[in-house]
């Protein structure tokens, strides 16, 4: 089951027109990733500034379907393809009203903030993960 979250397209995150900036997509991005470890009871502050350990981003690929506007509400459905011992393989769907705004398949790997080198993913961490780990279904 994918972990959902929604955000408004607030003034601030579009352009003259009224049309998503793009880059504003990737904030929210951030955003939802962030509530999605909250909502298993790790912050990102906690894993940053306690446990010194970094989620960089080091693959991505967007997918851009239709434009969103100001005053729509984004439907956030991130799915958890795949937990390695240090990687995170997730698939992000965004929509409005039923509609597909747009994707993003991303990596994202824990690494030490002390030597930047991949770490495995702490136990608690993979646990609150593996709540959201779809099954496979490889043809």
């Amino acid at each position: 089951m994918p972990f959902t979250h929604s955000k408004p397209m607030r003034f601030g995150d579009c352009d003259l027109t009224g049309i998503a900036y793009h880059p504003a997509y990737l904030s929210m991005l951030v955003d939802v990733n962030e509530a999605m470890f909250a909502s298993f009871g790790v912050t990102w502050k906690e894993l940053m500034f306690e446990r010194k350990l970094g989620l960089p981003t080091v693959t991505m690929n967007l997918e851009f379907k239709r434009p969103a506007v100001y005053g729509d509400t984004l439907d956030f459905a991130v799915h958890v393809r795949s937990i390695g011992r240090a990687s995170l393989d997730l698939e992000t769907i965004v929509t409005v009203r039923g509609d597909i705004i747009w994707s993003v398949k991303q990596r994202i790997v824990m690494t030490s903030l002390e030597d930047h080198k991949s770490h495995p993913w702490p136990d608690d961490v993979r646990a609150g993960l593996t709540r959201y780990l779809e099954p496979r279904h490889d043809a």
